[in-house]
């Protein structure tokens, strides 16, 4: 059975994520902030740990973790989920209609989201790249934002820091693609793991949310060896919101 990390895995997108994969025959290894992951590990027949992915040690026990109970690390899928926790460092959602909900963003918070939009796949690929190597290969995938690639002032932060991401991602696609390990992100619109207002869903070309099962299925191709050839990419899973070509 292939293993594959999920982190962020205790609600939301990551615990679809990882439902989704285990229905696919994944062995589980799980992170998230509260005893949710270790429940839901529990549950699938995995191994969870209570961790952020802003803490360097977290990720580090998580791999090892896993590669004491498996031995071996084929997938990871970085997600970082929603973080309430963060508003003492970002404030209340910004309103774009405001003159100073860009410029008065704070450093901290700017920091604070390259921790745990960007620093998080870096930290990780630093401890499962040479797993990897050594095992011939494996598929990263990181869970950005289709603001990644157009910008929105609502999501300032994540957006900005996201769109790093996909450039650190081509960069570590071209490196290790030699070694059989290939990193791809994809980009989620709105999903249904929140509200969705009449006003945003005339927004979506398709007239919906995506559906987080939606997002469990492009994960687990690009998990798979059916995306051998896809590496590097920014993949859009957002409905036809993004209007970029």
């Amino acid at each position: 059975m292939p293993v594959a990390i999920v982190t962020a895995a205790g609600q939301g997108i990551g615990a679809a994520l990882a439902r989704g994969l285990s229905e696919r025959g994944y062995s589980l290894a799980l992170m998230s902030r509260t005893d949710a992951a270790e429940k839901l590990a529990e549950e699938l027949g995995g191994v969870g740990m209570r961790g952020s992915v802003t803490e360097p040690d977290d990720l580090a026990k998580l791999v090892d973790l896993t590669l004491g109970k498996y031995g071996r690390i084929d997938g990871v899928v970085n997600n970082t989920g929603r973080d309430p926790e963060s508003h003492h460092v970002s404030g209340p959602p910004y309103d774009p209609d405001l003159d100073r909900s860009l410029i008065d963003i704070s450093d901290e918070a700017w920091r604070f989201g390259v921790d745990l939009y960007f620093l998080n796949v870096v930290r990780m690929a630093r401890l499962v790249t040479p797993v990897m190597q050594r095992d011939g290969g494996g598929s990263i995938v990181n869970v950005s934002t289709f603001a990644a690639l157009e910008p929105r002032l609502i999501f300032p932060v994540s957006g900005t820091i996201r769109m790093a991401l996909a450039g650190y991602t081509k960069l570590y696609a071209d490196r290790y693609a030699r070694d059989g390990i290939r990193m791809n992100n994809i980009l989620p619109g709105f999903v249904d793991n929140w509200p969705l207002s009449e006003e945003v869903r005339r927004t979506i070309p398709l007239a919906r949310a995506t559906r987080m099962a939606e997002l469990a299925s492009m994960t687990a191709f690009l998990l798979s060896n059916e995306s051998g050839a896809t590496t590097g990419q920014n993949i859009m899973v957002d409905g036809g919101v993004n209007r970029g070509l």
